[in-house]
């Protein structure tokens, strides 16, 4: 994985400094240094096609919000702007949605994990999504076939680990929502 480190100290991102950035490939910022980000493979974009319909029939056809995916971009703070694979923002927080980035945490983020992000999903993003207060991370694990959906409490995040013989991915905060984690993996 390629790691370019951007000379930021001294420079705040905003709206309009950050949708001037050039895009240079995929790449995200993490902690004020510039991390590109691998092309997923056709499993992953598998996954994310099906969590990313899921997301679409249960909550942005009932009105609820709007679901995005990568590559749009997300500024969580003055160091951090992210491309998570799929997010979702209630209804009444809209106003965080931008023409060229997304000001502020979504409501859920979903993380397809590989061989090249895995470390960065399940520790540094996590670590920078539980301080943006995003209510629910779920971090998919197409090798394991497993997802670890963490949900956000004042003590931080606590985690609920579930594999595709766990019947139904449900939100704490969407408690309608449902999601066959059979599905989520299906190979058809």
């Amino acid at each position: 994985m390629t790691r370019m480190t951007l000379e930021i100290q001294h420079a705040l991102f905003n709206a309009k400094t950050c949708t001037s950035l050039p895009e240079i490939g995929n790449v995200e910022i993490l902690n004020g240094t510039a991390s590109a980000v691998p092309a997923a493979d056709t499993k992953h974009q598998r996954i994310a096609i099906k969590l990313t319909a899921f997301l679409y029939e249960k909550l942005e056809q009932k009105n609820r919000g709007i679901v995005m995916s990568a590559p749009s971009r997300v500024m969580l703070s003055s160091r951090d702007i992210v491309k998570p694979d799929i997010f979702f923002v209630r209804k009444n927080r809209e106003g965080i949605l931008g023409e060229q980035i997304i000001l502020g945490p979504p409501d859920i983020v979903v993380e397809i994990t590989s061989n090249d992000t895995w470390e960065r999903d399940m520790y540094e993003k996590r670590k920078i999504y539980s301080d943006a207060g995003i209510l629910e991370y779920w971090i998919v694990d197409p090798e394991a076939e497993t997802v670890e959906q963490l949900v956000w409490s004042e003590l931080g995040y606590i985690s609920i680990r579930m594999d595709r013989k766990c019947n139904i991915l449900s939100s704490a905060f969407f408690t309608d929502l449902e999601i066959p984690v059979s599905e989520v993996f299906a190979h058809r």
